[in-house]
Parts: structure tokens; C-alpha cells; sequence
């Protein structure tokens, strides 16, 4: 399971990595709740396979790690949410040039309480409970019941991702704000009332809940999370890249990292881990910041067509 466990893995990668960090190419990843599992796993694998490398991963939300790679207090900085133009500025006015590179997909996953008899919502919907517009569940189809939101706190990713893609507005004040996805999953265990968001990765392992089916509007089908196929082609309407932002074209042990990241075994680890491996247009975008096509992108040059809102660093 991926709550107990892998806190503790992450402590363990934490001790090993403090007692590197004299290592003079030590890599710091700092930022998304979302990631962090994921990329810690990368990290060990990626140690594993290269004796004498160190990259420490902490956490602590996409704009915590933005922020840090603003003040070069960062290598990468772990994103699920894109960067903002003003972080842009604020990047550019300390010197640093935020580049992307797009690691997985994740299908944002709707959860309730295994004992709720939901099973499915609208986009529509979903905004409109998130913004307390819709407070009991008998206003979509389930029991007699005001409806009990948790979703997470300012500075994540995740939490802007929703405001801007779902709800197309604000939260409602009655929200709980939780420290995680992990906290998330284990909140609605014990609130049978409760709704969350969690990304696929935790979806997949988490028990004693249920994934809702999400449809993009009321007259198209009903979708799940789990199915590459319905969520790289967009059938399942909540998905989203999961980023990496750096400054400028990396270099040494940063682009190494990201190198195999982006490889055949850094994506089956993705995979491994409940998200999803990027598709070739992806690959192509990452090729180019990295410079592993002899062409390094700019803002003019081809970024994928979803993913053009807040592109402001290219």
C-alpha cells in the first residue's frame, strides 16, 4: 500500500541523500504531493543504477517547488499544475529560465466513501459541489445527506488544477484543506458524507473507498480513471501532464535524470507506480528542452495542444 510504506522509503532515500549531500552533483527535487511518490521511486532506481549519484525529493506542494526553483534553492522542481505567468517573471527577474519537461499523465480521480451508492458525476457537477453550490447528495441521485468536501491546500498544484479545469471558480469556504493525497484517501474512510480528488497513483492503491466515473457532460459517456486508452484520448475529461520545471537546458546529473526518466525503464516505472507513460508528442516536446534532438525550444517552436495554457516558460 502506498501510505506507511513509502513515507518511510522516503525517509530512508531523505537520510541517504543527507549523507550525500556533500556530493558535488547532488540534485534537489522539491514540490508536488503528487509526484512526490513517483519520482522518489525514480530517484532509487536511478541511484541504484549509478553508484555515487544523490538526489534528495521532498515535497511540500507544486508551489513550493516552483518557488524554490525560482530562488535556486532547487534543481527540479515537481509540478502538477503548469507555471504561472507571474512565477515566470518572478523566475526571469532572479536570472533563472523555467523549462519544461512533461514526465506522466494523471487522470485526477473523483473518491468517495465505498459506502456511498454514488457511482458517477458530471464535470458540471463535480464544479458545482466543489464551489457548495451542490450540498447534498440527494441533489445527485445518492442518500439524504449534506456533502462533507476535502480537497487540498492553496499551495498545491492539484488544488489550482481544479479551480481552473473543474470548477471554473472558487471553493466553497466549508472546504477541508488536507496536507495530501494520502490524507485525502484516508479522511473519506471514516466520512461516509465525504467527496475528494486524488491523483490515479493513489487511486488505484487506496482502499475502504470508490472511484467515481466522470462524464464531460450529461449527455456523453461515463468514464473511469483507470484505462490508458479512455485517458489518453481524453474520453475520461479530468487528465492533466505531471511537470518538471528547470532552469534553462539542463545539464550533468540533472539532465542524466531526467533522461532516464524519460526513457523506456524511468516510464515503466510511471507506469508501476498508477500513472500514466506520455505519449510520442510528449516525448518529442522533451526531446527538444533537453536538447537531445540537436534542437533546443523556444516559446515559438511546437508545444502540444493541450497543454498551451500558462506555457509561458516554453
Amino acid at each position: 500500500m502506498m501510505g506507511i510504506g513509502r513515507i518511510l522509503t522516503a525517509a530512508a532515500v531523505a537520510v541517504m541523500c543527507a549523507q550525500l549531500s556533500f556530493a558535488e552533483d547532488m540534485v534537489q527535487i522539491k514540490g508536488s504531493d503528487t509526484l512526490i511518490n513517483m519520482v522518489q521511486k525514480l530517484a532509487e532506481v536511478y541511484m541504484a543504477k549509478q553508484p555515487g549519484s544523490a538526489i534528495a525529493v521532498t515535497g511540500g506542494g507544486s508551489g513550493t517547488g516552483i518557488a524554490g526553483l525560482i530562488n535556486k534553492r532547487c534543481d527540479i522542481a515537481n509540478a502538477s499544475r503548469q507555471i504561472k505567468g507571474s512565477e515566470v517573471a518572478q523566475a526571469n527577474d532572479k536570472g533563472v529560465d523555467p523549462k519544461r519537461i512533461v514526465i506522466a499523465i494523471d487522470a485526477l480521480s473523483i473518491i468517495v466513501s465505498a459506502e456511498n451508492p454514488v457511482d458517477k458525476l458530471t464535470v458540471d457537477q463535480i464544479g458545482k459541489i466543489y464551489r457548495g453550490e451542490i450540498k447534498n447528495w440527494n441533489e445527485v441521485g445518492g442518500e439524504n445527506m449534506p456533502i462533507s468536501l476535502y480537497g487540498r491546500q492553496s499551495n498545491s498544484g492539484t488544488y489550482d488544477f481544479m479551480k481552473e479545469n473543474v470548477m471554473f471558480g472558487e471553493y466553497s469556504p466549508n472546504l477541508k484543506s488536507m496536507n495530501g493525497n494520502a490524507q485525502i484517501a484516508e479522511s473519506l474512510k471514516q466520512d461516509k458524507s465525504g467527496i475528494g480528488y486524488v491523483g490515479v497513483g493513489y487511486a488505484k492503491e487506496a482502499t475502504g473507498m470508490k472511484v467515481l466515473k466522470v462524464a464531460a457532460t450529461g449527455s456523453t459517456k461515463y468514464y473511469g480513471p483507470f484505462d490508458p486508452l479512455d485517458v489518453k484520448s481524453g474520453r475520461y475529461p479530468i487528465t492533466r501532464p505531471l511537470n518538471q520545471y528547470i532552469n534553462g537546458t539542463p545539464k550533468g546529473a540533472v539532465k542524466d535524470f531526467l533522461v532516464f526518466e524519460l526513457s523506456q525503464a524511468g516510464q515503466a516505472i510511471v507506469a508501476q507506480e498508477g500513472f500514466f507513460a506520455i505519449p510520442d508528442e510528449y516525448q518529442n516536446y522533451n526531446a527538444q528542452t533537453l536538447g537531445t534532438t540537436g534542437i533546443i525550444r523556444d516559446d515559438s517552436m511546437m508545444r502540444p495542444v493541450d497543454l498551451d495554457v500558462n506555457d509561458s516558460a516554453g
